[in-house]
């Protein structure tokens, strides 16, 4: 017998099953990389040699009002290792700089103060010296408009961005399920980007082009988009790194906006890429908090499962979703019961313009639905699921159950994916 540890909120829940039915684990190799140096000294080191770019504390001379982006709640981003470094450089190089952190919330909602805490310590938190500021992507009179997007959409950001006299943001690099890659040019769009914004880049058009999937930069349209909002937003620099399955620090980023991030997307891609075993039954995660924290993240570990679940498959996703749904229009689309090839026909026909609030999530959830049986273990409510045309289990045993009624057969192969927002699952060829 196998025993597999699934991340599941803070904890993990050990798996067991019969080596007979065991396919296979697609890991990524974050989880087996170990670091040189601790995790400050790999941040510091980034920020001494960064990428085509001077270092920060030469941009910052002569920048009274400093913005640094930063990630929310949502977000593993170890900001308490990042944040010391950049604005002790930022000092270093401007004692006079006027500091303000911006949390990235795109469509989040917004972040507590017990979560910045959480995520940046309390000693930064109640420094005189910084003002925390957190975004509000519908707050109208909060955004300035840029320019229009390649897409067409309109280029709205926080006024606090748009503003500074020099633009800088944290993040972390991993793989994303529509975007390519996290980290770089995502902390403007969508992090403190107008809804407005956000929608006519995730609009169905683009969630439905091959190229906006897990690890792909080239082609993707939605990156097309946020790279040209960077550059308008006049991103200067950027400190982003790479983490292992306890959140780690193993890798450090540290330069220009665009070509730093690509420096490290070669990191991730070596690091993530896995080749597919098909199976009929796959169980995913979310890689633990704070990803799963409720559905609509969820669905990201789902697309992992996607790449590897045969047609008609079972994909059985481990997620605590300890704050629920995550999203009410997420949850409306699914729980009034409609059709799901209705669902679909209705995004696709929706034009650019008139995307809806959570639309991108709620399309890729219907694509994986279309194709595959959804057992959900998790915290949420069981009527909170079910309703969203998915089923519940208590355990993973129980899940393994439920597949193999639906599946009609008790000796299916599974295969497990311990953490599937940081794996990019490759050579899909699936019979």
């Amino acid at each position: 017998m196998a025993v597999v540890q699934l991340p599941f909120g803070r904890e993990k829940i050990s798996v067991t099953i019969p080596d007979s039915r065991l396919n296979g684990l697609l890991m990524s190799g974050a989880h087996s990389y170990h670091a040189e140096k601790p995790e400050e000294e790999l941040v510091k080191e980034a920020m001494e040699h960064p990428i085509a770019s001077k270092r920060l504390r030469e941009l910052v001379k002569g920048k009274k009002n400093v913005v640094m982006i930063a990630s929310d709640h949502t977000r593993p981003v170890p900001s308490r290792v990042i944040a010391p470094s950049i604005i002790e450089e930022i000092k270093e190089g401007n004692p006079e700089a006027e500091i303000t952190i911006l949390i990235a919330t795109g469509f989040h909602r917004a972040t507590t103060r017990e979560e910045l805490i959480d995520k940046f310590g309390q000693e930064i938190v109640d420094r005189k010296d910084l003002r925390f500021v957190i975004h509000e992507s519908f707050k109208d009179e909060d955004m300035v408009f840029l320019d229009t997007l390649p897409s067409g959409g309109k280029l709205l950001i926080n006024r606090i961005a748009a503003e500074a006299d020099l633009l800088i943001s944290e993040g972390f690099i991993e793989p994303h399920f529509f975007a390519g890659f996290s980290g770089g040019r995502k902390s403007v769009l969508p992090g403190v980007s107008s809804g407005v914004t956000v929608m006519a880049n995730h609009c169905s058009e683009f969630i439905d082009s091959p190229f906006a999937r897990t690890g792909i930069l080239e082609g993707n349209p939605i990156q097309k988009d946020m790279i040209y909002a960077g550059k308008r937003a006049k991103l200067a620099f950027i400190v982003n790194v790479v983490l292992d399955e306890n959140k780690k620090v193993i890798k450090a980023y540290a330069g220009d906006f665009d070509e730093a991030h690509k420096k490290g997307c070669e990191f991730v891609d070596q690091l993530s890429g896995v080749d597919a075993i098909p199976a009929d039954i796959v169980i995913s995660t979310n890689g633990g908090y704070p990803l799963d924290q409720n559905i609509y993240q969820a669905v990201k570990g789902m697309t992992a499962a996607e790449a590897t679940c045969r047609p008609g498959g079972v994909i059985i996703m481990v997620s605590s979703c300890s704050d629920g749904h995550g999203g009410q229009s997420l949850y409306d689309t699914f729980a009034g019961g409609e059709d799901k090839n209705q669902i679909m026909k209705r995004f696709l026909e929706t034009p650019r313009d008139q995307t809806m609030p959570d639309q991108w999530e709620a399309q890729i959830l219907c694509r994986i639905l279309l194709k595959y049986h959804v057992i959900m273990v998790t915290q949420a409510p069981k009527e909170m699921v079910t309703k969203m045309q998915m089923d519940y289990a208590e355990s993973v045993e129980e899940a393994i159950e439920m597949a193999d009624r639906y599946l009609g057969r008790r000796d299916e192969k599974i295969t497990v994916i311990p953490d599937g927002v940081s794996v990019i699952v490759r050579n899909r060829h699936l019979s």
